[in-house]
């Protein structure tokens, strides 16, 4: 039995799709099952809650194999790490109580970077956490997300603009949600594992933002230019819209060491890279959210 946590998200709708297409016997954790595609709510075992409760890991847990262990973000939170923690403590009693002998984790790419990181330092700690349970563990290890660029969809389609934290001439690696939830899913389903690793998972391009929106221009077919916000205006707008200050900073802090290198030496280490690259992910996921057609 394999269970999947947070299965209404953008990466655990993908692994649970792939792990039903593989016919893998799944649990979900759903605060509401209404959200799971109903093709895929008829095939699975669902328990009903927050994967933040006790009573419902404890629940889900019992016989399964392995798990697919993914924090959502929560803007309004007012301690990043505390929110990481508060949702993994009781999975690792749970995870003892129940014998679960593997967990995949999403997590980041920089672990050894030993400063301040933001929301990326949040997720090094709960590596850490569920690591102290002795678990077969694998955390993915992942860069910048290329579904972060949904969320500018509008301002690409009206503006033209990219706006990303981020300097414009320092290539920027990223990764599609698709290629995370493949492994996810191959890893779950592989009953062979143990130990704990950190696997990178990182897309085939070297790309500045400046880089990344000629990629975008070309295949939107229109000019895209790439605009880096104030980093203070940028909180204030967040805050504006009900984004705590303490999630805020965290952003903040998490796009400096991004700029300070944070995943340069997993990447440079790279030998295999994630499949997707960023214009085909422009073409398949990003033009059909734009409304736009191009080459």
């Amino acid at each position: 039995m394999i269970v999947v946590t947070a299965p209404t998200g953008r990466i655990g709708r993908q692994v649970l799709d792939a792990l039903l297409d593989g016919g893998e016997r799944v649990r979900v954790i759903a605060r509401d099952p209404a959200k799971i595609a109903p093709e895929a709510r008829e095939r699975v075992e669902i328990v009903q809650g927050s994967h933040s409760d006790p009573r419902v890991l404890s629940e889900a847990f019992e016989g399964a194999d392995s798990v697919l262990w993914l924090v959502p973000p929560d803007p309004r939170a007012d301690d990043v790490e505390e929110h990481y923690l508060g949702f993994t403590r009781p999975a690792c009693e749970a995870l003892r109580q129940r014998g679960v002998r593997r967990v995949v984790g999403v997590s980041s790419l920089g672990r050894g970077y030993g400063k301040r990181a933001g929301q990326l330092s949040a997720a090094f700690a709960m590596d850490e956490l569920i690591e102290s349970t002795g678990v077969g563990y694998r955390a993915l290890a992942m860069p910048f997300f290329m579904e972060n660029l949904l969320h500018r969809a509008d301002a690409l389609r009206t503006e033209g603009v990219l706006s990303v934290l981020a300097a414009p001439d320092r290539a920027l690696p990223l990764v599609a949600t698709r290629d995370i939830a493949a492994e996810a899913a191959r890893l779950l389903a592989d009953g062979s594992w143990s130990g704990q690793e950190t696997v990178p998972l990182i897309g085939p391009d070297s790309l500045t933002p400046a880089g990344m929106a000629q990629v975008l221009s070309e295949v939107l077919d229109r000019p895209v230019r790439f605009e880096r916000p104030d980093g203070e205006e940028y909180r204030a707008a967040l805050t504006r819209y009900g984004m705590h200050d303490a999630w805020a900073q965290g952003l903040l802090d998490m796009a400096a060491a991004q700029e300070d290198g944070i995943y340069d030496p997993e990447w440079r280490a790279l030998k295999t890279p994630a499949p997707t690259g960023f214009r085909q992910w422009c073409r398949e996921v990003l033009i059909p959210a734009v409304g736009a057609t191009g080459a």
